[in-house]
């Protein structure tokens, strides 16, 4: 998952308070040193990472861990509060009727995140969603935004041709008018320069948008928040998607640096997939990136057309002993619509593997060797999936030429 490194980090600096029931100041300080530079790793910008740790010693020699509840566990739940504490609530948003501007800066993935938005809000609500691509200076967003949205019921509304974004948003909002929902992509630059602030507020201002959303490339770290506070002086921003949060060991800079002007994160991006866009929850997020699990996570990362009862049958099946390989290889395709085996795994609780999980190595493993074994599975028949008895050496051996296995790989 996102930030793998300070998650790294902490348990190591927990792993030191196992079996223990009380830690002199030495340890005490040594764990809050170990935590306090996990932080500024993930790029905590200085002086949350100071409040951060010292609101952790301050409590770890205040507050007693509640009966049954061992002093890592204890150690644990103090950081998760304050975590989130310092991430800020969650932020409602009533889409019916709304129109949400998308603002930033060039290269910040705003065009895919406006695509990701339009389904999201579609899936989720059962919205009619309409997007307008009013980045008239980049020749290929409207193109681009169509290709995102090709399989999808989402009306896509440009004009390439017209080189006026204000045009543009005046004619999309009277095409679209009978939509639920419209986000309107404006055009991002290398800095907010003169030319984008007035063609910013003037867009404002004809579509009169109700939530005007800031997108931020989590690689920019901490840099994120001095941004974030320029937009929300230019268009009083009332929520921010930091993207690209799984291909940078900066995002805790973005995240938190964006919190502390006080703009809400409404939406985070992992992954390049439409699909790849999640509700920010900073108790749920932290709750995963501390291995404390995140079920509900788990289950909105399910495809809307999973079969509930096929899934039902299979396990009904895996607990009766009858499981066939064909039900292995249902169920491994359903798991790999719902997403990796290192996003799955985030979102459960990390005691299941051990006190910080598996390591990346080994979840790359795992999936390679998941990636594997569909790859046989598909090369057999259905009467070999259903009765490998049947797979005697000839059909091993034709398998394994199928798939590019060799024939001990098709027999494991």
């Amino acid at each position: 998952m996102a930030l793998d490194g300070l998650r790294s980090g902490i348990f190591g600096a927990l792993s030191a308070l196992k079996g223990k029931r009380k830690l002199d100041e030495g340890e005490l300080s040594d764990m809050v040193r170990s935590i306090k530079k996990s932080l500024l790793e993930a790029d905590f910008n200085v002086r949350q990472t100071k409040e951060i740790s010292e609101r952790l010693e301050q409590r770890m020699r205040d507050e007693e861990p509640r009966p049954g509840i061992t002093l890592q566990t204890h150690a644990l739940n103090i950081l998760y509060t304050e975590l989130v504490r310092i991430l800020g609530k969650p932020r409602e948003i009533h889409p019916h009727g709304q129109t949400i501007l998308m603002v930033g800066l060039y290269g910040q993935g705003k065009t895919t995140t406006t695509a990701k938005l339009a389904e999201w809000w579609r899936k989720r609500h059962g919205m009619k969603v309409a997007v307008i691509e009013a980045d008239s200076h980049r020749p290929g967003a409207y193109a681009q935004l169509q290709q995102l949205l090709a399989d999808t019921p989402t009306t896509v509304y440009g004009d390439p041709d017209e080189k006026d974004a204000l045009t543009i948003v005046r004619n999309g909002i009277a095409a679209v008018g009978d939509a639920d929902l419209v986000i309107i992509d404006t055009a991002g630059r290398d800095r907010l320069d003169d030319e984008l602030q007035v063609e910013l507020e003037n867009i404002h201002k004809v579509a009169n948008a109700t939530e005007r959303f800031l997108v931020i490339d989590a690689q920019v770290g901490q840099a994120a928040g001095p941004v974030a506070a320029n937009f929300h002086d230019l268009v009083d921003i009332t929520g921010v998607i930091v993207t690209k949060l799984d291909g940078t060991a900066r995002g805790g800079g973005a995240l938190s640096t964006v919190a502390a002007t006080g703009a809400p994160i409404v939406f985070i991006g992992e992954g390049e997939k439409v699909g790849d866009l999640e509700l920010f929850e900073s108790d749920r997020f932290i709750s995963r990136l501390l291995g404390m699990g995140d079920i509900q996570g788990l289950i909105d990362l399910a495809p809307d057309d999973l079969d509930a009862e096929e899934a039902q049958r299979i396990a009904e099946r895996l607990m009766s002993g009858r499981f066939s390989l064909h039900d292995m290889d249902q169920q491994m395709e359903m798991m790999s619509r719902i997403g990796t085996v290192d996003r799955i795994m985030s979102h459960m609780p990390a005691g299941m593997f051990g006190l910080g999980g598996m390591s990346p190595r080994q979840k790359k493993e795992m999936q390679t060797n998941l990636d594997r074994f569909r790859v046989i599975m598909d090369s057999m028949t259905a009467d070999e999936k259903n009765e490998p008895t049947l797979l005697k050496q000839e059909r091993i051996r034709r398998v394994a030429r199928g798939s590019g296995a060799t024939e001990k790989e098709v027999r494991a």
